[in-house]
This record gives C-alpha cells, structure tokens and sequence, in this order.
C-alpha cells in the first residue's frame, strides 16, 4: 500500500485554491494500487486533502493532535466537516498530548512525516510561524529523505 501525508496551511488564498486543487489531484493520480491517506484534519490543506483522497478510493487515517483539537475549530460548520471526514477513516491516531499547543502539532506532523512514503505540502514556502508549522514539517520530512511534493501557486502570499 502506497502511503501518503499532507501538511500545509489552513488558510489557502482564493487565488491559490484551484492551482492546489489541481496540485493535490495531480500527486494522487500518480500513485497506483492502493492508498492510505494520512492527515490531521485541519481546515484548509488537510480537508481538502482527505476529501480527494478519499474520492479516489483511500484509506483515511486521522492523526489527532491533541485531546481538545475539536475545540480548535471556529465555528460549528467547521467541526461538522471535520467530524464527517473523521467518521469515515478507517484509523485514528491520537497524540498524547492533552491540549492543542505547538508541540502538539508538531507531534503529529512528525508522525505523518515518519510513517508517509511521499509528504504533500501545501506550502508557500516561508518559515513555520510557530512550531509545528508546515515549514517545520516540510523540514522535518525532508531530513528524513521523504520525498516532499511542494504545492504552491507561485506569487501568492498567504495572509
């Protein structure tokens, strides 16, 4: 089974969001046979992410950052999405972390960076603004050896 991760940001500029669309579509039309998804959940990157990975036929694996993640949704539509992805994974990994802090995120951005055979970074590029950032993971995989696909409309700057 072929494995594959996703890290990237939450907020994705509307002038960027079809290029990542297409990005994202293009990686998992590359992989052949059957494949385990591997993503947080996160708004932004990782829903998207888990959305096309699971119309093409994916395994869902879910990594939990912390005990409270759910608490980290802004609104009540968000959690709802979040809960529909989470509902048809088929493994949920959960950080032992109590609470969603920076370390937490990068424990499970780390943990899908140690068991992807191909990370997936929906990045612009710019250093991680706190730790645990995609640019900390993207980092992370990369002093790994993982091959890392970077997936960015070139010109855009995130808010």
């Amino acid at each position: 089974m072929n494995r594959i991760g996703v890290t990237g940001h939450r907020s994705i500029p509307h002038e960027a969001h079809a290029h990542v669309l297409a990005g994202l579509e293009a990686a998992l039309r590359g992989f052949e046979g059957s494949l385990e998804a591997l993503s947080s959940l996160a708004v932004g990157a990782d829903q998207i992410f888990a959305d096309l990975a699971l119309a093409r036929g994916a395994d869902l694996t879910v990594v939990v950052p912390s005990g409270d993640y759910e608490a980290t949704f802004a609104d009540a539509a968000e959690l709802a999405r979040y809960h529909a992805l989470k509902n048809r994974a088929v493994r949920e990994i959960r950080m032992d972390y109590p609470h969603s802090t920076d370390e937490a995120y990068y424990a499970a951005g780390t943990y899908i960076a140690d068991h992807c055979d191909r990370l997936l970074a929906v990045w612009d590029g710019r250093p991680a603004r706190g730790l645990g950032g995609t640019g900390d993971i993207v980092t992370y995989a990369r002093s790994l050896g993982r091959p890392v696909t970077v997936i960015w409309r070139e010109g855009v700057e995130r808010g």
